[in-house]
């Protein structure tokens, strides 16, 4: 008898799958469905002028960097990460333009939403203008705000929740933490 139950409650299914009802697909049959569903590829010339752009914003980076000054190992000026990131930023760059010029199957085309990356982009330019300004504490929660509540769609009352635990976090683990130099208010 229990033997039968056990059965039983091996191919009932879960609420769980009830409730989304799956269709049964192969991992094959997916992934054909999510190509069909995906933006047009943007081509070897798109990636080639992504590859550049991202190459030079690396390069500025590192010339940027080097007149904060780099330091050393062992004493660290404020030039050193922005430096180090920039150099990644570089050398992946060049690499996806070695690898683009190979047709670029893997990369979409611009669409309306595009621009989403470029309002993060000048929001964060936003914040970097303001933080010497005003300190980090208010420019943070503006750009943690307008990110979650407009890029993620998240709703108000989540969107101002997240963002002042987000700044009180940075502010915990950097001002409070870590004693850095970053310019803030309290």
């Amino acid at each position: 008898m229990n033997r039968k139950r056990d059965d039983q409650a091996h191919t009932a299914p879960t609420d769980f799958e009830s409730a989304i009802d799956l269709p049964d697909l192969t991992p094959e049959e997916l992934a054909a469905e999510w190509a069909a569903d995906a933006a047009p590829p943007s081509g070897a010339i798109a990636n080639l002028a992504a590859s550049l752009v991202a190459a030079g914003v690396g390069v500025a980076g590192m010339l940027i960097a080097l007149g904060l000054g780099l330091g050393t190992p062992g004493q660290p000026r404020p030039g050193t990460w922005p430096f180090i990131i920039s150099l990644i930023i570089a050398v992946l760059a060049l690499a996806q333009l070695v690898i683009g010029r190979r047709g670029g199957v893997d990369g979409e085309k611009f669409s309306p939403l595009s621009r989403m990356a470029g309002f993060g982009f000048v929001t964060l330019l936003g914040m970097v203008w303001l933080m010497p300004v005003i300190g980090f504490e208010i420019p943070a929660l503006l750009l943690c705000f307008i990110w979650m509540k407009f890029l993620g769609g998240e709703t108000w009352r989540a969107a101002t929740l997240y963002s002042v635990l987000v700044v009180v976090a940075f502010y915990a683990i950097f001002i409070l933490g870590l004693g850095t130099s970053i310019p803030h208010l309290l």
